[in-house]
């Protein structure tokens, strides 16, 4: 069975067979099936890692991916999860947020910037 599916304004077309019930899973389907690897949801709970010094709090990249936009200046004051950054990775925009109160000491990158897991992305003091 075909069917027309709309998914945030993009037209999708999806193909759905129909499958007879089976003591035997992996003999249900036609076509071959690949089993998705598990991923650790705990791994992915922080928005980004930080690192103290006395000079102040570095915030590095929690993934790999590119600065798209840039939510703060040098100078400013900012409170406990206010956006810092948009990082996109993987085709999704992740917000990289402030883990406390503080004043923005130096920006690391520029829009645009690609970035490793663990580049330093901004000082906080």
């Amino acid at each position: 069975m075909k069917y027309n599916v709309t998914i945030n304004g993009k037209r999708f077309e999806v193909e759905v067979e129909r499958i007879t019930e089976s003591k035997d899973l992996t003999k249900r389907a036609s076509k071959n099936v690949m089993e998705a690897p598990s991923v650790n949801p705990e791994k992915f709970r922080n928005t980004s890692s930080s690192q103290g010094t006395s000079a102040g709090e570095t915030i590095k990249a929690p993934m790999p991916g590119t600065i798209l936009s840039i939510k703060v200046n040098e100078g400013q004051t900012v409170k406990k999860g206010e956006v810092l950054f948009i990082l996109e990775a993987m085709k999704m925009e992740n917000e990289i947020m402030a883990p406390r109160d503080a004043v923005v000491a130096k920006l690391m990158v520029s829009n645009h910037t690609q970035v490793k897991m663990g580049d330093s992305l901004i000082l906080l003091k």
